[in-house]
């Protein structure tokens, strides 16, 4: 990159901040933009967040996350779909129109039935995203979170799901981690033009050292992350790019310091 105008600081990359801290961080650091999690918002308030953005003038690229939607029953499928519609009303206070899904895992061994669960949530909540301006962003996670976190594992899945609406409501999240190694991947990212909704970057660092806290620095690894970044954008893609990382020794370090080397890493790799 030329530039630091599309570089997004995805909140769990420094992790050990609140959202007061991190916003502090990116204004100091120059980095423009922000993807918020929801439990950091939690801590002190939808409302207080909302200033804190504002005074902050920092943009919300994302909110993470929705989903979730797979449960055993239909009271508790109905209960994760009211917390999606919170999901939806924070993002649309916090100024962001991309609410991020984790799909989730099934809760019982039929990964089936869970997946027209994800599809059927989606459906669901779309009207009420509609009504606040909000899109919804598939996230294919990478198939080793099956089990626990999303049964949606990969961007042809991703895809398949968001073509069942327009493209201004339901897209995907093009995230380098879980998709690098697909043979498909720049298929699908031409497929998925005009509904790529968010491009996010780290590293998979070999040997990997942990499943979920195992993700690398850009330039750590092993993802041809520059290539991707050129087809996502080549598929109309030109918004913001989030650095996410789940690294405990990243989350260690000074969180200045880490975004001095997110600055120098996405100049050189992404």
């Amino acid at each position: 990159m030329t530039d630091f105008k599309r570089l997004s600081l995805n909140q769990i990359t420094t992790d050990l901040w609140n959202l007061r801290e991190a916003l502090d961080g990116c204004a100091r650091a120059g980095i423009p933009q922000i993807a918020i999690w929801r439990h950091k918002v939690a801590e002190g308030g939808l409302a207080e967040a909302k200033r804190l953005v504002r005074d902050a003038g920092i943009r919300v690229s994302s909110l993470c996350r929705g989903g979730m939607f797979p449960a055993a029953t239909a009271s508790e499928r109905q209960a994760r779909l009211d917390d999606n519609r919170r999901a939806v009303e924070e993002a649309a206070e916090l100024g962001t129109d991309t609410l991020v899904l984790v799909c989730g895992p099934a809760p019982d061994r039929d990964i089936a039935t869970a997946r027209r669960w994800v599809a059927e949530g989606i459906e669901q909540l779309l009207p009420f995203a509609k009504s606040r301006g909000v899109k919804l962003a598939i996230e294919p996670l990478h198939p080793m979170y099956a089990a626990e976190r999303s049964v949606v594992v990969t961007l042809d899945q991703a895809n398949t799901m968001a073509e069942a609406y327009a493209t201004d409501e339901v897209g995907v999240i093009v995230d380098v981690f879980h998709v690098w190694w697909d043979p498909e991947l720049y298929k699908q990212i031409q497929r998925a033009s005009g509904r790529i909704l968010g491009f996010h970057v780290s590293d998979w660092i070999v040997p990997t050292p942990h499943m979920l806290m195992g993700r690398g620095m850009m330039g750590d690894g092993v993802i041809e992350i520059r290539r991707i970044r050129e087809a996502v954008e080549a598929a109309g893609y030109a918004g913001p790019i989030e650095v996410e990382i789940f690294n405990q020794a990243i989350w260690d370090r000074p969180g200045d310091d880490v975004l001095a080397q997110i600055k120098a890493r996405y100049m050189e790799h992404v």
